[in-house]
């Protein structure tokens, strides 16, 4: 009789515990559905992309497609992709014009309440499509000049400024580590950031200028003198609005070393689910980079 409890007993135990892992190894499919844009940059599209899409992936809140056009020996007459599905359309991309057509659908996907993640050089692009220069709030290159807008930096007294001062649009020095300097704190992709945090090694852009408009900077990187910078704080992380839509703008992510910063990371899948969302539900990972130490990591398989 023990004999047969003890075994009914083991029985029962195994039983729940195949429960409780079935139960609590059960994910709920993704809230939000992503399309990132990419096939043509002067980064390095093809191993950035993949990445970000794993970082968006694993925290279970994102399903993610791409979408690569056509390379730049080629012909856009013809790309004109429908954003309908999609909650987040992220670029990865910097290259030729899109047809008008195209243009057209995505002011529209955003205007109607669609959210918009920058990345990087995504910013260099389409400088005379006068709507997306709106969204992005500070582009660079391209012979973006002061006919596009003003530099927008803030000053060694820490006050921001907007400086009409003639000259080209778009520079960043040496690439290395930079301190990432929250300026709204209580912004849902910023809370519980440390004021302060070390990113790895990027390029720093600086002297950026846009129409800057509907625009909030959420962080600064200082674009350091020793690494031929312009020796202000420039702005690093943004978002804005345009109709409905929410932008998220993230100058960061030169290289795929730049993207493994666990900053980055955060920032990336923080800033996706708030224009999603308007909200912010993950927690600040505890590897999280201090003023004094960076760090990195690959995405999770």
């Amino acid at each position: 009789m023990k004999n047969n409890l003890v075994l009914l007993l083991s029985v029962l135990c195994f039983s729940f515990s195949t429960l409780n892992a079935s139960v609590f190894s059960h994910s709920a499919p993704p809230k939000w559905k992503v399309l990132i844009i990419d096939g043509q940059n002067n980064h390095k599209w093809a191993i950035t992309t993949p990445i970000m899409k794993g970082y968006l992936e694993e925290t279970g809140l994102f399903m993610v497609d791409v979408l690569t056009t056509p390379p730049k020996d080629s012909s856009l007459d013809q790309f004109m992709p429908s954003f309908k599905g999609y909650d987040v359309i992220l670029s990865n991309y910097n290259g030729k014009s899109w047809p008008r057509q195209t243009e057209l659908a995505l002011e529209k996907f955003v205007a109607k309440g669609g959210g918009l993640v920058i990345i990087h050089a995504a910013d260099n692009s389409f400088p005379y499509w006068k709507a997306y220069n709106e969204m992005i709030g500070l582009g660079g290159w391209e012979k973006r000049t002061e006919k596009d807008g003003p530099y927008v930096y803030y000053n060694e007294k820490d006050e921001l400024i907007r400086d009409n001062t003639p000259g080209p649009g778009g520079h960043h020095g040496t690439q290395h580590e930079f301190v990432i300097k929250t300026r709204i704190e209580e912004h849902p992709i910023m809370k519980g950031l440390p004021m302060e945090w070390l990113h790895t090694k990027d390029e720093l852009y600086d002297l950026m200028r846009g129409p800057a408009i509907n625009m909030n900077i959420l962080a600064t990187a200082y674009s350091s003198k020793d690494q031929k910078g312009t020796g202000r704080h420039e702005p690093s992380v943004l978002t804005l609005n345009y109709g409905k839509g929410k932008i998220f703008h993230n100058m960061m992510g030169h290289e795929d070393y730049s993207m493994h910063c666990v900053g980055f990371i955060t920032l990336l899948q923080r800033g996706t689910e708030w224009v999603a969302s308007g909200k912010v539900t993950q927690t600040v990972p505890t590897n999280f980079p201090t003023k004094e130490k960076s760090s990195s990591r690959q995405p999770q398989k």
